[in-house]
Formats: C-alpha cells, structure tokens, sequence
C-alpha cells in the first residue's frame, strides 16, 4: 500500500511541476499578473486531483495484478485437479488396469489405425467361489494377483484392461 502512495505523490509532485512550469509561461503571455491566487491554484489543483486519481488508478492496477495471479493460480490448481480425475475416471480402481470403457476406447482407436492385432480376453472361471469360500478380501488380492500375472505376460504397448468384476482384456 505504501508503494501505492508513493507512487500517487510522485505523479501529484511531477504534476504539480507541470502546472507551475505552465503558469510561469502562460499567464504573462497573456498578459495577467501572477497572483497569490493564481500560484496557489497552480499548486493545490493538480496535487489534489493528481494525487487522487493516480492513487485510485495505481491501486486497482494493483487488485487486478493480484487477482489474475490469484485466477492464474486457481486455473493451474484445477488444471491439475482435472488431470487427476480424467486419469482417475479412466482406471480400475483396484487393479490400475484400464477400465472397461477406457478399454474399449482405447480398442476402437488401436483398430482404425491398424487392422492388425488380437484380443484376449480372460475369464476367472467360478471366481465366485474364492469370494464366498475365503472372502472378498482374498478375492481382491486373487485379482491383483490375475492383473499382475497379465501385466508381466504382455509387451509394453498392448492395451490392458479389467472389463467386468473378474475378466479381464489385452489387444
């Protein structure tokens, strides 16, 4: 704030500056003689009204810098919020692998670029037997397990993905 003011009485004092050096010029070219009234109105106009509007000016510039930075600030947050949620959005929260629409996306751009390929698709037969046998605890770290082993089978590139409660797709 104090650099606000500061700023505000350099402009008044410059302004002021300026109307005395014009007053010396002006008014005995015209003819008139300089009077106390006319050295104070030279003086106090334009240190008021200079001061006045330079500081009004100077500290809206000043709120305006603050909040763009404060909205550049705000936009790289949630920039960054998106990212985090769009690759959230995208993934199997337990295996990490693709989720099914991810998959199936991701399947439909692999297949215009090339006719070439194969899907695999992988099926935990009577899964529902670990689950209810040992619970689903166990049955969570039966499918990572599943995941991991299919993570390490495929090469880097192929497209992975978990596609329903216990199956599971590479291309």
């Amino acid at each position: 704030m104090s650099r606000i003011f500061l700023k505000a009485a350099t402009v008044a004092f410059a302004s002021v500056a300026v109307s005395l050096l014009l007053t010396l010029i002006v008014v005995p070219a015209m003819g008139f003689p300089m009077s106390r009234t006319i050295w104070l109105a030279s003086t106090l106009c334009p240190l008021v009204l200079a001061w006045a509007a330079s500081a009004g000016s100077f500290w809206q510039s000043d709120r305006l810098q603050n909040a763009h930075r404060e909205l550049a600030r705000a936009h790289a947050q949630l920039a960054a919020a998106h990212r985090r949620l769009s690759e959230k959005a995208s993934r199997d929260d337990m295996t990490g692998m693709l989720n099914r629409e991810t998959f199936f996306a991701a399947l439909d751009g692999s297949r215009r670029k090339s006719d070439r390929g194969a899907l695999l698709i992988i099926d935990a037969d009577h899964f529902k037997r670990i689950n209810d046998s040992y619970g689903h605890l166990t049955g969570d770290e039966a499918l990572l397990l599943i995941a991991g082993a299919i993570e390490r089978g495929v090469r880097n590139g192929d497209v992975l993905g978990r596609i329903g409660g216990e199956e599971f797709a590479a291309f």
